[in-house]
Order: structure tokens, then sequence, then C-alpha cells
């Protein structure tokens, strides 16, 4: 194919742009004088021997006359809507054709509207009816080009195909399984089920239709037992339902429902019958769970919330009432033994439903559960607020502790003792190289915490100060754990013994001798620094290594003897090698 040139494109564009001009004014022109007639206007692609014509399709509405299809309603109106097409443009034709009629056509095994629709673009379609027929059509030829051996009838039925208005487009694709051989029919159902409805939504991307598009899929045995038993569901199927693809399956059924020759058997009445009480009794049992149920939940999960946020893990449905009992009424005195035997009521209400031993339940009843759920909800949700100020106020006592803590280790090397922490933390900084900020921060959280304890800070500016004051502590805490790496480092000599990497550490009056740095299990060995010589040599561990390192200060200066090295050449056994 020959790429267009630039003005060929232009041409195009502008031929376009006219058409579209043309149809809007024939658009207009019909509906202002058909409105209530007019159910669909379609442009057509263009017939090969008229190339010029530009082919329109009006829908005529006879969904409500008493003629089926209403040719005299198409013949009163069709030549003043040819006039109206004229007088817009000589080239435009119109295709003007009835809602039965087009029913009609697909009745007589005639699809050569419906594949023109599949390609048209639809001008108006106030009940989506053209819609409706496009993706059918598009759906419809994707499925029997996969499956055509296997695809008997492709219905199209519901609301719309009786031209009214519907919210969605139902089709029924009647598949035929009677010569499977290598799988079950169900099996054969399933399968072809899930490919045909992964079409459907093909369909809709490639129509654009938005209405929701329903795919009924029945293997064809199973047809035959649902006509046989006449359910409703197939009687209303065959007697709206629009053919448009049969190999003589729904049209043979469909005229025997009509001659009255398809009547339900006796068994099928009688399950009819008995569906009434059935249902009713289902209906009866779904009410009672529900209410049992939703009741429960609503009251159990809001206590288990309450103790969650006391601080107890989420207890289990049976754990909840004893837990209550315990914590809130017995241990805080927070809430009354009532309430209590009012969630274990509604807890054995809804048990009893569960095992059969309730059936049903009055209005007077439903009422008064209800009144006692919500009685329980208020008195939780009071309770609760009272745990959150108590948690809140732990929360920020803990924060406010650690807090202090840190900053007192912080300023205690400090030369000067300070009595004041705020004074002593600024000086900290500034000796420390730490931004100015951290102690103005420290002062600030300390303003809030007396704040909070007078009860002036709101819930939204407590928790933004407990927020900061953790950045806060964890800063800190970064700083000191830092500092005090690089004074552990300082304290370590680290030396080379045949093969190996040792290290010892020099703490005061202590010593810690690591043979093999690089082993997984660490030969560790502890002894006693007494006048630069290793003492009193004993077996250790990490555990007991680490407990030294935070609880033992950290020597600022570190002197080391040459007899020091004679007594580590001894535990380890060979030269060794100091490496700095």
């Amino acid at each position: 194919m020959e790429e267009l040139t630039p003005e060929q494109i232009k041409s195009l564009e502008k031929k376009q742009k006219e058409i579209k001009e043309k149809l809007d004014i024939l658009q207009k022109k019909i509906l202002k004088n058909y409105k209530k007639e007019t159910l669909g206007l379609a442009l057509l692609p263009p017939k090969k021997e008229e190339k010029d014509k530009i082919n329109v399709l009006v829908v005529l509405d006879d969904s409500k006359s008493e003629h089926t299809p209403d040719f005299r309603l198409k013949d009163k109106i069709s030549p003043e809507l040819i006039k109206l097409a004229k007088l817009v443009d000589e080239k435009l034709w119109l295709e003007i054709m009835t809602v039965n009629e087009i029913k009609e056509s697909f009745f007589d095994g005639k699809y050569e509207i419906l594949q023109l629709v599949a390609v048209s673009v639809i001008l108006y379609d106030p009940m989506d009816f053209l819609g409706a027929l496009k993706i059918s059509e598009v759906h419809k030829s994707m499925t029997i080009k996969k499956f055509e051996k296997y695809i008997v009838s492709y219905v199209a039925a519901g609301s719309l195909f009786r031209g009214e208005k519907s919210n969605d487009i139902d089709v029924y694709v009647i598949v035929d399984d009677t010569d499977v051989k290598r799988m079950s029919r169900a099996e054969l159902r399933d399968k072809l089920r899930g490919l045909i409805l992964s079409m459907g939504f093909e369909a809709e991307a490639i129509t654009g239709i938005k209405k929701q598009f329903h795919i009924q899929v029945y293997i064809l045995t199973d047809f035959w037992e649902s006509v046989k038993d006449a359910h409703p569901v197939i009687f209303t199927f065959l007697r709206d339902g629009v053919p448009i693809y049969d190999r003589g399956v729904f049209g043979p059924w469909r005229l025997l429902l009509k001659m009255g020759r398809i009547r339900p058997s006796p068994e099928a009445i009688d399950m009819f019958m008995e569906t009434g009480d059935r249902l009713l009794d289902a209906a009866k049992g779904k009410l009672l769970m529900i209410v049992g149920q939703e009741l429960y939940y609503a009251v159990l999960n809001p206590a288990q919330a309450a103790l969650m946020l006391y601080g107890l893990s989420p207890p289990t449905p049976q754990e909840t009432i004893k837990l209550l009992q315990e914590v809130f009424v017995k241990k805080e005195k927070i809430l009354e033994q009532k309430y209590v035997d009012m969630l274990e009521r509604i807890r054995l209400f809804f048990k009893d439903i569960e095992h059969g031993k309730v059936k049903s339940i009055t209005g007077a009843e439903i009422d008064k559960l209800i009144g006692d759920s919500e009685e329980f909800l208020k008195r939780i949700n009071t309770m609760f607020k009272q745990i959150e100020r108590k948690r809140e106020k732990e929360t920020f006592e803990i924060i406010n502790k650690e807090m202090n803590k840190l900053v007192a280790e912080s300023i205690s090397n400090l030369e000067a003792k300070p009595t004041n922490l705020e004074v002593g933390f600024r000086k900290f900084c500034l000796k420390e190289g730490l931004p100015e900020k951290l102690a103005d921060d420290f002062k600030f959280f300390n303003k809030s915490y007396n704040d909070f304890k007078t009860k002036k800070l709101t819930k939204a500016e407590s928790d933004a100060v407990k927020r900061e004051a953790r950045t806060f502590v964890r800063v800190l805490e970064d700083h000191i754990q830092r500092k005090k790496f690089l004074g552990v480092e300082r304290a370590k000599i680290r030396f080379k013994h045949g093969n190996k990497m040792g290290e010892i550490l020099l703490l005061n009056g202590v010593a810690f001798i690591v043979e093999n740095v690089a082993a997984k299990e660490k030969d560790i060995k502890k002894a006693t620094i007494v006048n630069g010589r290793l003492k009193d040599v004993k077996k250790s561990d990490i555990i007991e290594m680490d407990k030294y390192l935070i609880d033992t200060e950290i020597p600022k200066v570190l002197s080391v003897k040459e007899s020091l090295f004679d007594d580590l050449k001894k535990i380890v056994g060979k030269e060794i090698e100091i490496i700095f």
C-alpha cells in the first residue's frame, strides 16, 4: 500500500470533516421531527458499487406497535426521512428499517445488517440497541471463528432486544457436547466458558460499549434438560431471544414453544412448588445469621481493640470476655460487670444460631439485641478514651525518661559538671560539634512534657511532640554509639600470628583476647591487667566482652608496656606481629 502524501492526508481530513458536519445536520433534522419514532442512527460503510454515497442506517421503533414488523410506520415516515436527507446532501443514502424488521431478518438467517452495524459508527442510540447489536456481533464472530465446530446457537436476549431500556446486554451461547470424547461434558463447558467470557472482555475493548456485557454459556444436553424441566429462564430465553447464529437448535425449540408443545413435567411442577418453601426457609436462615453474626462482631471487635490498646496481644473471641472481666472490671475498675454480661449474651445468641438451636427471631428480640449492642459500644468507646489517655501518659513518661537519661549520659564526661541538664547539653553540643538545634529541641521537649502534665497539649500536638522526641533520641543514640565505637577502636590492638589475625581489647584493668577475628565461633580469653602484665587468663565469650564494653568506660589514653606483648605471645602460643 502506497504511503499517502501530505496533500492527500489533508484532503482526506477535509472530506471527513465535511461528512461529519452533514451527518450532524441530518441527525438534528430527523430528531427534530421524528425523535419519538427514531431508535437509532449509524453511519454504515460505503457499498462497493456506490463509493460516493454516504450510507446511513435509520432504525424506527415499532416495539410497541400492534403489527410487527410495522411496515405501515416505515412506509409513512420513510419518504419524509429521505426528503430531509436530500435537503442536506444528494449523496446521503438512508437504509431505513424497524426494530422488528431487523429481528425478523435474524430469524430468517439474514445477518447482513448485523455485520454492517458491527463496523458502523453509531451516531444516535438512546436505548443502546445498536450498541448491543455491535458488541454481540463482534463477540459472536470471535467465538465462532475459534469454536465453530461446537457453537450451535448464539442468541441475543434480555430487555434491550425486547425494545426496553436496560443497564446490561445479555447473550446466550449454546455449546454442542454430544460428541465429546476426551473430556467430561462439565470440563468442556467450563473450558469453553472461560475462553468465551475472556473474548467478551476483548469485544468490550474493541467496540467501546460501556454497558455490562453478560454471557451465559450452556452445553446442549443441559439446555435440553432445562427445556424438559420447564425452567423459567429457558422459557423466557426461547420466547424473547433473537438468534444471531443458529445451526437448527434454537429455531425448532422456539417453534415448539409457540405451538404449546413444550410443557412442564409433573416433576418440574412439584419442584417449583417446593422451591417457595425452601427459599423462604433459606431467607429466614440467612436473615437470622446476618443479625447474629453482624451484631456479635460489632461488639466483639471494639472489645478486642480495647484490650490491645491496653497492651495485651490480640485475644481470641473466647479469651476476650474473660480478659474484659479480669483487666477492666476487677484490676483497673473502669468497666461495669453488666457490659461483660451483655457481650456474653450476644455471643451465646450467635453460637446458638450457628449450632441450630435458634430457628427464628422476633422483631422485639432484634430491637433488644440492637439496643444492647449500641449501649455496649457507647460504654466501650468511653473506656477506650480512658485507656488512650493513660497509655499516652505512660508513653510520654517513658520517652521523657529515656531522653533525659541519654542527655545525662552524654554530658557525664564534661570537665565542669553542670547542675542543669539543658545548660550542660548545650555545652556538650558545642563541644562535640553537634547542631545547636538539638539543644533547643531538648529544651522544647521539657517544656512540652510539663504542658502535657498540666493538660495544655492537644492530642495532635502531643503526637507531634512524641514523634519529634523519638527522632531526637535516635540521633543522640547514634552519636553516642559512634563515639563509643571510635573509643573501642582506639582501645584495640591488632596482631598477626601464623596465618591468623587476632586482636586484644584493653579496658580499665581488663583485657579481652580474640585469637582469630575471622572465625565464626570466636575463641575469646579474658585477662586482668596488673602493672602492664596479663594475669589470671580465663576462657570468656562474646556476651561477657559486650557487657564489659557497655558497663566499662573506654580509657582516653592507651598505655602499653612491652611486657604485655610478651604475655600475649604466651597466650596465643606463637610469635606475634603488631598491625598498625
